[in-house]
């Protein structure tokens, strides 16, 4: 199987350019660069009060890198995906090389919603989601602005705008501007080759978003696990915004 290189990839995203193909059977891939990206912005979460009473419930179990590939599968299983073989293989590799991550939400142990993306420096991409069970895909991407906010992080890249997407707090942003957000989260001179963005072992760089430390946050006090809704408490609070 194809696999993009890792380095190549990773530069790629550094000047705002990533991936895609024309299906799930397509052969080859393609550069993109949007004109206008979608962003939410990472203190401007949409928490609506449906949604917060959901985190508080702790009505799914919230977990994170714990079924990568599986998370990507099932965000290529739509009728309609640009996710075709090489570039689910090239994803996996950068999880494997601890450049991207996943946020998975299951219901009595069953993978029913998640989402995976890449991290760079201070920015996250958000590739994919998907959902098979009410509100799934938002609890993660709950959790995933929550765990970038904790984490110092300055940028979350969706890529393109939808209605899902700006009902949460998405909002779009003229290429340029987009590039200036991205250059500033990822520092002056910012390293991707000589051993990648985070290192061969996946360990930030100075000055990089830290994607543990909500977990840091978490195992701090013993009355909370991941899918407690103790925890799912503390999101709701570090979100705070309702709608």
């Amino acid at each position: 199987m194809r696999v993009i290189d890792p380095e190549l990839l990773l530069r790629a995203y550094s000047i705002g350019v990533f991936p895609m193909a024309d299906s799930r059977s397509a052969g080859d891939v393609f550069w993109v660069e949007p004109r206008r990206r979608a962003i939410i912005p990472i203190h401007g979460f949409r928490l609506s009060r449906s949604l917060r009473r959901t985190l508080k419930a702790g009505t799914f179990e919230v977990s994170r890198d714990t079924a990568f590939s599986e998370v990507v599968r099932r965000c290529a299983e739509r009728d309609e995906t640009w996710i075709n073989a090489e570039i689910e293989a090239s994803y996996n590799e950068l999880h494997r090389l601890g450049h991207a991550h996943s946020v998975e939400c299951r219901r009595e142990g069953r993978l029913v919603g998640g989402l995976y993306g890449v991290r760079l420096g201070a920015a996250f991409f958000g590739e994919s989601m998907f959902s098979s069970e009410r509100d799934a895909s938002k609890i993660a991407l709950a959790w995933l602005v929550a765990r970038l906010k904790v984490g110092g992080f300055a940028l979350l890249d969706c890529q393109f705008m939808t209605d899902h997407l700006r009902s949460l707090g998405a909002v779009e942003i003229e290429q340029k501007d987009y590039l200036s957000s991205l250059s500033a989260a990822l520092g002056e001179g910012w390293p991707v080759g000589a051993g990648g963005a985070a290192g061969a072992a996946g360990r930030p760089a100075p000055g990089a978003g830290e994607f543990g430390a909500l977990d840091r946050l978490l195992s701090a006090d013993p009355a909370r696990t991941v899918d407690s809704p103790a925890s799912g408490c503390v999101i709701a609070q570090l979100l705070g915004q309702t709608s």
